[in-house]
């Protein structure tokens, strides 16, 4: 879908989570945005179908590319932010309506899917309840629990001490320097790092250091940066070895995600 076209019809101003009937689907073109924590009483699928999102929980990171979504759970504190234009469907469901694991949780929307949200998005909250509009709807929720899940996200580290490790990553993504230098600085034994992080986000050091550098290349791409840029930008000096990464994580190659 380009970010160039016309825009879907907006609904207007109302509480998702408050709606007449139990599932509840908004979708637009969106600037840049930088939405604070907060939470729903409903479930939530985020869909981006252009550009990227990120999505932070307390306790994981997600980047969103097109045709990739999030569960969010009922009652998860979440936030939102993108520093370029991107395309999101939004669909709140009535808790025990979808089963769906009961976690925050990045999955694959096919196209099926991708059709149903953007047809749902245009009924609004009170569609008759027995009218073509819910035998929709009816269809959509079916195909919710057939997403495929995705091994996308970013978890956080509850330790301080590998938060400190964690957040000067973060902050900057193109930083290759070795676990025992950033463990130094965070008195840690190189050691205990490693096990910590295994212990904590259930990936190793490596692991979880390339899933960071590949979430910040995919904002750099969405943002419009070149795939070399982006390789760059985020510490890799071999754009192949950074496709191949970047395919094995996302499914998709940096020219196939720029492409939509």
């Amino acid at each position: 879908m380009s970010l160039s076209g016309a825009k879907l019809p907006k609904q207007g101003i109302v509480d998702p989570d408050a709606t007449p009937r139990p599932v509840f689907v908004l979708s637009d073109r969106h600037e840049r945005v930088q939405v604070p924590w907060h939470s729903h009483r409903r479930s939530q699928l985020i869909h981006v179908s252009a550009g990227a999102l990120t999505v932070m929980t307390r306790r994981a990171r997600f980047v969103i590319p097109p045709q990739r979504a999030v569960w969010i759970e009922p009652g998860v504190e979440h936030r939102i932010a993108s520093q370029a234009p991107f395309w999101l469907t939004t669909c709140y469901v009535e808790p025990g309506l979808v089963d769906v694991p009961d976690m925050v949780q990045a999955v694959a929307v096919d196209r099926l899917t991708d059709e149903l949200l953007i047809a749902a998005s245009s009924f609004g909250g009170d569609y008759p309840e027995n009218g073509r509009e819910a035998r929709l709807v009816a269809v959509l929720l079916d195909r919710m629990p057939r997403l495929k899940p995705m091994d996308i996200y970013l978890p956080e580290p509850g330790d301080a001490r590998l938060r400190r490790i964690a957040d000067r990553l973060i902050a900057a993504p193109d930083c290759n320097a070795t676990l025992a230098a950033l463990s130094a600085d965070a008195a840690l034994t190189e050691r205990t790092a490693a096990r910590l992080f295994v212990k904590e986000t259930g990936l190793t050091f490596g692991r979880w250091r390339q899933h960071l550098k590949l979430q910040a290349a995919l904002e750099h791409l969405s943002a419009g940066a070149s795939v070399t840029e982006a390789a760059f930008a985020v510490g890799y000096s071999d754009v192949s070895s950074f496709i191949a990464a970047f395919k094995q994580l996302f499914g998709k190659t940096p020219s196939q995600i720029l492409s939509g």
